[in-house]
């Protein structure tokens, strides 16, 4: 408790030094907060897009039923495959219509029906990467009685590699704004050294250890950090809901305002312990390069 109060005491003495600490550290961790929520979104927006990933099997038209038994057969045993719709040539006619109405006298004078029947495949979650999609695709085109295989290959590849990106974006970052916020801290901690460096002095004087000297001070680099982390929680779920607002009024991609959300409380609980913990850090710093002058 006493420890405690002396870590307290401190930050109420240098107010000012505590305030300028705690709202740098805030915009810091802010800023790489901001970083984290766009990722966290963009993952989101990404997986719910993976989830409507399909591969088109359209089948000959000379298909027998020998053939085509034997080819739903196959597909349900491959493991990629997570769902197995078959659309007839009937029913794709139908869907036409009903997608393209204005578009649907193109086939009135061909006659006969056109458009191919075919097995519509989603593809389980594990599989849904550019490269495991194509090897599916690969795999059903040698297949008996198959005509033609679509999927959106460059949308794919181009949704993987962004979130590749993405995430080595993120870790990069949040790894230069660490930095920065243990800097901030030290500086702020090592400031707190200098007004108290008298009484620190007679501490020593009477025979106090360094972890007795060092803790309160941890202490304060760990509130700072704490305090610092949870006003920027704050400050990032303000600038959420006003983009979320702005995105509504413009009417940016329908919908897309209700796919975006905050950080889950879990995520939010990290953002404010990723903030004590830096707090702790940067103390550390400041204690072990004071202790390396004193000896």
């Amino acid at each position: 408790m006493y420890l405690l109060r002396e870590a307290m005491r401190g930050l109420r003495t240098n107010r000012t030094n505590t305030l300028i600490g705690i709202i740098t550290t805030a915009f810091t961790i802010a800023s790489f907060g901001m970083f984290l929520l766009l990722y966290h979104n963009v993952r989101t927006i990404a997986g719910s897009l993976q989830d409507h990933v399909q591969v088109i099997i359209y089948l000959e038209d000379e298909i027998s039923n020998e053939e085509h038994s034997n080819l739903k057969k196959t597909l349900d045993q491959e493991s990629s495959i997570d769902t197995l719709t078959f659309v007839s040539k009937d029913q794709a006619l139908k869907e036409f219509h009903e997608q393209f109405p204005e578009e649907s006298y193109l086939l009135d004078g061909i006659g006969d029906n056109p458009l191919p029947a075919s097995f519509v495949v989603t593809v389980t979650p594990h599989a849904r990467v550019s490269d495991l999609v194509s090897e599916l695709a690969s795999r059903v085109k040698t297949l008996s009685g198959v005509e033609h295989v679509r999927y959106s290959r460059d949308w794919v590849e181009r949704l993987t590699l962004f979130t590749n990106y993405l995430e080595l974006g993120a870790l990069s970052i949040g790894l230069i704004l660490a930095l920065a916020s243990m800097t901030i801290i030290s500086n702020t901690v090592r400031l707190a050294f200098y007004a108290r460096r008298d009484e620190i002095e007679i501490l020593r004087l009477i025979g106090a250890t360094g972890a007795f000297i060092a803790i309160p001070y941890l202490i304060e680099g760990a509130v700072l950090g704490a305090v610092g982390g949870a006003l920027s929680l704050g400050l990032l779920r303000g600038g959420f809901e006003i983009a979320k607002d702005k995105i509504h009024e413009l009417g940016w991609v329908g919908g897309l305002q209700t796919t975006l959300d905050f950080f889950p409380i879990h995520m939010s609980g990290m953002l404010v312990l990723a903030g004590l913990i830096l707090g702790c850090a940067g103390s550390a710093l400041s204690i072990y390069g004071w202790m390396k002058v004193r000896t």
